[in-house]
């Protein structure tokens, strides 16, 4: 017997330890079953789960179980990430609170430190995804710095380098001051900072008294200057061009040059130049022919090296003895000295208030520097325009389409990839250095060895780069290098390319396109056909989740308040095509509700003898009922299908509830009742024989979503042994004699008790008081089903009977139009219509005046260009409430009598 409280901590560990141990999550190369693959996007190794994985594992493991029931060979391949930056971050911190630093302990004993932590503490995300129910196939796990995989990296690396795509080069990169590596665009956001605008006046050479004025936010690397631009038009300074200025505290003469990249409407409309720490002013400097000394090191300190022969005194203008003194101060600390300075030179024209985006570090939170460097870069253009040309033919598709734009826009605008991290941690590159910088790029020290002897002539020693590849690199060969590449191995051949790939919009670029460049460039098929893109998981208000608004969601914490199931559920109802999720508390505790109907409607067909009946043929239904409910699963069965197969997770889920909780728990089992509890005979056989085969039909169309309650339940009522439904194939329409005969009676009832039901809570009819129900221009079909289904309108609709008005309305009706009939109900000395009448009406003008105000809001330009997307997008939904609201009492009025 099912237990009568529903309690998911009782069979979720167990029907998950039992799917893994039998390998029901296990892909099988040898099968005659067409394959279906997703790579999963490989979760960090230091990551616990948050709400986002959630939500990407939910989608997935709904499309996976899907097709693995419509009995498709699924690969879900499992991983992990290694997290260069990530990682070796903890294990530094680690570090730091035993009193170690990895530069003492050296590169070789940091590691095994790093591996040992990966050993003891690195599987955390994976237990966590297990918990939410992933049927990942986890025989086939791999790590991004397993032997396999690095074997894949060096040969990716030196073939690209040999085919001149990967090379090295004196670039701009993003520099992380506090790690001390190139960073990539993905690991820097924007921060709005308060600081100052600085008007600063660089004397013009020769021209006593005259100063052209530049405003700057960064005074600290003026010593950097290389020119002063200005906008080709701007009249103002004109006669500058080509002239020189005296660049303050250095003494260094630099140009005025004539540049478009000026904007003469922002600050003074004159700009310096400071190539090696600006990437607007380093494409500046090249169009210019510019030098780009370097005077910020590694750790932001003032190095002034490349300048320092450059000194010269000029009097009011620079000493040399005060530029050597900047020498080794932290940038902000030179800030302020360098406009101390200038103050005292009187060489500062004014100071603004200033608020501004400036670029941090998203794991060290300190202001990123760009740093000019010799870096590995790929040339990431060469190796775009065969992945859009893909995307183009369709061969990979973009849900929605909408994101092909998003793909297109950065790949047709894409500049050289920085490949190389000054970390420890990750995969080194294979390039090793003789004794004259001459490199020599292989897969193997004893390569590189050969390669030098044929070079010099002579054996010579080498040094290997000691820098990494960035994780993205690695990360880009995950659909084939997982499957054994550079070999060509049996699940390579099968499992390449995947069907879909899920992930959310924020990495098209930084890892869909370049698993797209990587795949198409060594394997010369596309890495996949689809791109699922889903959008963020924001909470109820549509506010971005964040520890500091303190509106974080623990998906492991609702999983357990709630149970996996709820969570799931509600992740994929909410969860259409690029669309952000609103996830709330409240949300999951509902959808609890619906596991919890479920689980109820198992138990009262159980306690009422209904059992599994391989022998009940749901073709052969004779009664209306059967008929209808076996219909209603038929048509649930083709729209979760087509949900599924079109990515549309959120059709899927309202499918299912809607043909769940409505079709079969409010309407089927209670219609049914009356059978079920009488005598026996055809009509309660009939009623059980259809009760099962459509519980049978929605446990299999629930599980990909809510895979724990429907496993229990088919086990326990009987169904299948525990663990099978997974393996169980997914249902299929079967034929229904008379479907659209039963259809439109059963139909007719159901919409015949809603509207009565309505009018009875609208105007707040007491459950205990029941009257008669008055038709007036019911056609003869009408009142014979009336007649017919006499039974269950007394019951389910509260009324004595069903009687055909002849003459006018009597006073005092609420009433309601069903089909081409208008039914009364007479509530006179039971109701007070004119004081429910009343109450509508004053609710109805509060909630119209709601909406007018909102909608006038939203009508404001101010509002909705300056307000956050997701304020604009609440208010929105606000106004869409509103007028649904006013529209549902409008009708409410309408329904009681003058």
């Amino acid at each position: 017997m099912l237990d009568k409280t529903l309690s998911p901590a009782g069979y979720e560990p167990r029907l998950y330890e039992g799917w893994e141990g039998s390998g029901a999550f296990g892909a099988d190369p040898g099968s005659a079953a067409a394959p279906f693959t997703i790579m999963i996007p490989p979760p960090n190794v230091t990551g616990s789960l948050h709400v986002g994985h959630a939500l990407d594992v939910t989608i997935q493991d709904t499309l996976v179980r899907f097709r693995r029931m419509q009995g498709r060979d699924a690969l879900w391949q499992p991983g992990t990430d290694h997290a260069g930056i990530a990682t070796q971050m903890v294990v530094e911190r680690l570090l730091a609170a035993e009193g170690q630093d990895r530069r003492q302990m050296g590169r070789e004993a940091f590691l095994e430190r790093v591996w040992t932590w990966k050993a003891e503490s690195g599987g955390t995300i994976t237990r966590q995804l297990r918990r939410m129910g992933a049927s990942l196939d986890w025989s086939r796990e791999r790590f991004t710095m397993d032997e396999g995989l690095s074997v894949a990296v060096r040969e990716v690396f030196v073939t690209l380098h040999r085919q001149g795509l990967i090379y090295r080069d004196r670039r701009l990169v993003n520099w992380d001051v506090k790690f001390q590596t190139a960073i990539s665009d993905l690991e820097v956001e924007s921060r709005e900072v308060k600081g100052s605008l600085w008007h600063l006046r660089y004397p013009v050479e020769g021209e006593p008294g005259r100063f052209l004025v530049v405003a700057t936010t960064r005074p600290e690397t003026m010593l950097g200057d290389t020119a002063v631009a200005v906008h080709p038009d701007d009249e103002r300074f004109r006669d500058l061009v080509g002239k020189f200025l005296v660049l303050p505290i250095t003494g260094r003469r630099i140009p005025v040059v004539a540049d478009a990249y000026s904007d003469p409407e922002k600050g003074s409309g004159a700009v310096k130049i400071t190539p090696a720490h600006d990437f607007n002013d380093f494409e500046v400097a090249r169009r210019h022919g510019l030098a780009a000394p370097t005077v910020l090191d590694p750790e932001g300190c003032v190095a002034l090296g490349e300048i320092e022969g450059e000194f010269r005194a000029v009097p009011g203008v620079a000493d040399p003895a005060v530029a050597a003194s900047l020498a080794g101060l932290d940038r902000f600390e030179a800030r302020r000295a360098i406009i101390a300075e200038l103050e005292r030179l009187e060489l500062v024209e004014a100071i603004e208030p200033h608020t501004h985006a400036v670029p941090h570090g998203d794991r060290s939170g300190v202001p990123i520097e760009p740093r000019l460097t010799w870096q590995w870069y790929a040339d990431a253009a060469t190796l775009a325009k065969p992945a859009i040309e893909a995307v183009e033919s369709g061969r990979t598709q973009f849900v929605p389409k909408a994101w092909e734009n998003t793909f297109f826009a950065w790949m047709r605008d894409i500049q050289p990839w920085c490949v190389s991290r000054q970390l420890w941690w990750g995969h080194q590159i294979p390039a090793w250095y003789g004794p004259d910088g001459h490199f020599f790029v292989e897969r193997t020290e004893a390569e590189a060895l050969a390669a030098a002897r044929a070079h010099y002539g002579q054996e010579v020693a080498l040094t290997r780069d000691p820098d990494v590849l960035d994780t993205w690199f690695s990360s880009a060969l995950w659909p084939f290098s997982t499957l054994g590449w550079p070999e060509r191995t049996p699940e390579l051949a099968r499992y390449y390319p995947g069907d879909v790939l899920v992930t959310g919009f924020d990495i098209i670029f930084f890892w869909v396109a370049r698993m797209m460049m990587m795949g198409i460039h060594f394997m010369g098929e596309v890495p996949f056909r689809t791109v699922n893109i889903h959008g963020l998981v924001r909470d109820e208000r549509g506010q971005k989740m964040s520890k500091s608004k303190g509106n974080v969601m623990d998906p492991l914490e609702l999983a357990d308040a709630y149970g996996t199931d709820a969570l799931r559920f509600t992740l994929a109802s909410f969860a259409g095509p690029g669309r952000d999720v609103r996830l709330g508390r409240q949300k999951v505790e509902s959808n609890r509700a619906f596991v919890t109907k479920l689980w109820n409607a198992a138990r009262f067909c159980e306690m009422n003898g209904i059992a599994p009946d391989p022998g009940f043929d749901p073709s052969a239904a004779a009664t209306p009922l059967a008929r209808w409910i076996i219909d209603g699963a038929n048509a649930a069965v083709a729209e979760a299908t087509a949900a599924l197969e079109s990515y549309r997770l959120d059709d899927y889920a309202a499918a299912l509830y809607r043909f769940t909780w409505g079709g079969f728990c409010d309407w089927f089992l209670e219609l049914a009742k009356p059978a079920l509890l009488g005598p026996d005979g055809p009509e309660k056989e009939e009623a059980k024989g259809a009760a099962q085969h459509v519980l049978g039909v929605i446990l299999r169309l629930a599980h990909p979503v809510m895979p724990y309650v429907t496993e229990e339940l088919w086990d326990r009522f009987g169904y299948g042994p525990e663990g099978s439904l997974i393996r169980t194939p997914w249902p299929a329409p079967v034929a229904v004699a008379g479907a659209e005969e039963a259809r439109a009676e059963l139909d007719w009832l159901v919409s015949f008790i809603t509207e009565v039901r309505v009018v009875r809570a609208e105007v707040n009819v007491p459950p205990s008081v029941t009257v008669p129900l008055l038709v007036q221009g019911a056609s003869e079909g009408t009142l014979a089903r009336a007649a017919r289904w006499i039974d269950p309108i007394r019951r389910l609709a509260r009324a004595t009977e069903v009687r055909v008005l002849e003459g006018a309305a009597p006073e005092g009706v609420a009433q309601a139009v069903v089909g081409e009939a208008t039914v009364m109900l007479p509530l006179a000395g039971v109701v007070d219509l004119a004081a429910e009448r009343a109450r509508l009406a004053k609710d109805h003008a509060k909630v119209e005046a709601e909406a007018r105000k909102i909608a006038t809001k939203l009508a404001n330009p101010d509002f909705t260009t300056r307000a956050k997307e997701e304020v604009v997008e609440e208010t929105r939904e606000r106004l869409r409430t509103a007028e649904a609201e006013a529209a549902r009492l409008a009708a409410a009025i309408a329904r009681i009598a003058a």
